[in-house]
């Protein structure tokens, strides 16, 4: 399964767009790999969304990722799921979801990406790169941390945290083989934000 490129991560704190919309928009554009996050939504939200998500990412062939709950990824038969540090362990989320879904797994060191890596993950998020507004990210990392993550770890890697369409191009040169972003689409026309991002990547 494809794991390159941009992954859009849905942030409920905006408050011009559903999960629903920024996701179709987000698609429209031509971003395929979706993660679903939802830090504050009940369980049955979460479950409802994720299920209203799938539909729209099946429609279009698109990758679906739950955030956190492994329980839900494997209700909706999404792709896979995001694990964050604190949550179910990479080899229980895998008997749940079995051999053939996605375990991502966020990290904040290199000693975190190599467990990561040795505990099955199939892909780590590692972050914050740069300075974000996200509650808790943890202090920059900065690109040279990613060549130095690049050596030690062969999953692949998605580099996170402030990322924008000035600074994207540095960390693509790092060997990073994908970028998860959310506020820099969000903030203002999706379409046109996504679409720039787009056009570094494949430029």
């Amino acid at each position: 399964m494809y794991l390159g490129g941009i992954c859009f991560i849905t942030d409920r704190r905006s408050v011009e767009y559903s999960f629903e919309e920024m996701v179709r928009e987000v698609l429209d554009a031509g971003i395929a790999w979706i993660q679903y996050r939802d830090k504050e939504g009940s369980r049955r939200e979460i479950y409802r969304n994720a299920l209203n998500l799938r539909g729209i990412t099946q429609d279009r062939n698109a990758v679906l990722i739950v955030n956190d709950h492994t329980d839900v990824a494997c209700a909706i038969d999404a792709e896979g799921v995001h694990l964050g540090q604190d949550d179910l362990p990479c080899r229980h989320a895998r008997e749940i979801l079995g051999g053939e879904k996605l375990i991502g797994i966020s990290t904040h060191s290199i000693e975190q990406a190599i467990a990561a890596e040795t505990s099955g993950a199939n892909y780590i998020g590692f972050g914050p790169i740069f300075h974000t507004a996200t509650k808790d990210a943890g202090i920059p990392k900065g690109v040279a941390v990613l060549r130095e993550l690049r050596i030690q770890v062969k999953i692949p890697i998605v580099a996170i945290g402030g990322i924008t369409a000035e600074n994207l191009q540095s960390v693509l040169d790092t060997g990073v083989d994908a970028v998860a972003v959310a506020s820099s689409i969000l903030r203002g026309d999706i379409r046109k934000n996504a679409g720039r991002l787009l056009k570094i990547i494949h430029s």
